[in-house]
């Protein structure tokens, strides 16, 4: 069943809104396939299925990846939070508060 990734009408809206509602939901399937590629592959004891599972699972890490880029390409403010939380040593909480600041700044 598809997303239903409107909340308003979709002729009222922009070319580009639309866009990216359609990569945002996008970004939330990828996010939910590898969820059930991690449960397939926790339970899964036969080497070829996994590997054809593993296999599938990068396919959809990649897909996440482009789609969350798309996105924060087009929303400052996410891209200043992301740049500050994600690949970071440390505390992610703190990172996420050093992100919430960068995002005030963030046109």
């Amino acid at each position: 069943m598809p997303t239903d990734q409107y909340h308003e009408p979709p002729a009222d809206l922009s070319p580009e809104i639309r866009s990216f509602a359609r990569l945002a939901a996008s970004l939330q399937e990828e996010a939910e396939a590898i969820g059930w590629y991690e449960q397939r592959l926790s339970m899964e004891g036969d080497p070829q299925a996994r590997a054809i599972m593993e296999n599938a699972q990068e396919e959809e890490f990649k897909h996440f990846a482009m789609a969350l880029e798309f996105l924060s390409r087009r929303k400052p403010k996410w891209r200043a939070v992301l740049q500050s939380v994600l690949f970071k040593e440390g505390d992610i909480v703190e990172s996420g508060e050093e992100g919430e600041e960068a995002e005030k700044k963030a046109r």
